[in-house]
């Protein structure tokens, strides 16, 4: 039995290696969810965060012929996906708005059937009222008439729009008293308000790729 205590050496030094791959592929598979836990608890700390829900995978339109809105706000923010995923979007706030012939749409692509589109209009006589109203958009176009507007402002002291409007220390953002937008297209992952009146509601669903715009 002479060969053994090198026996036992070669073993325990084998298995010492395996438990430190074993850590190190541990820590490989850890460090992105640590990193994005890290992300969104800085985020919630400096209020970058947008939506107050996880959003979709999906992006919508919304269209109007015209927006009015007193007290109006603009700034970078962050939305969350189910996936944890961080979604940069531009935040546009609103105290109170008015919008004329809105839409908004959405289509989505399944196996076999195909592109499915949702439709939603209103607004055509009365306008659509919303209060508090937040939009995380990628995309606005549209010819717009600001009032009293600021440019350039630090995110974090807004104080034109909505309560919560406002973003991280030391980012850029916009606000103005009032606002007023014709031939509004824009393309967002998340909408909400505190209070939204659909006057005229019209909600439709058909085959085929169907937009605002």
């Amino acid at each position: 039995m002479t060969g053994s205590p090198h026996l036992s050496d070669h073993f325990s030094d084998e298995h010492s290696d395996s438990g430190r791959v074993r850590w190190r592929r541990f820590a490989v598979l850890t460090v992105p969810a640590v990193a994005v836990t890290a992300g969104l608890g800085i985020a919630l700390a400096q209020g970058a965060l947008a939506a107050s829900f996880a959003v979709s995978g999906q992006q919508f339109k919304v269209s109007a012929s015209s927006l009015e809105g007193e007290g109006f706000a603009q700034y970078g923010g962050v939305d969350v996906n189910a996936r944890e995923e961080l979604i940069p979007v531009a935040v546009t706030a609103i105290r109170e708005a008015r919008l004329h012939n809105l839409c908004q749409s959405v289509v989505t692509t399944l196996p076999v059937v195909g592109d499915i589109s949702l439709n939603l209009t209103a607004g055509k006589k009365t306008p659509v009222e919303a209060s508090n109203l937040f939009v995380d958009a990628t995309q606005l176009s549209g010819d717009a008439v600001f009032s009293n507007i600021e440019i350039g402002r630090d995110a974090s002291t807004l104080d034109k729009g909505p309560a919560d409007a406002q973003g991280m220390q030391d980012l850029f953002a916009q606000q103005a008293d009032t606002v007023r937008i014709s031939n509004l297209q824009q393309t967002a992952w998340a909408t909400n308000a505190g209070t939204f009146k659909l006057s005229g509601l019209s909600m439709n669903v058909s085959k085929g790729k169907k937009e605002c715009f």
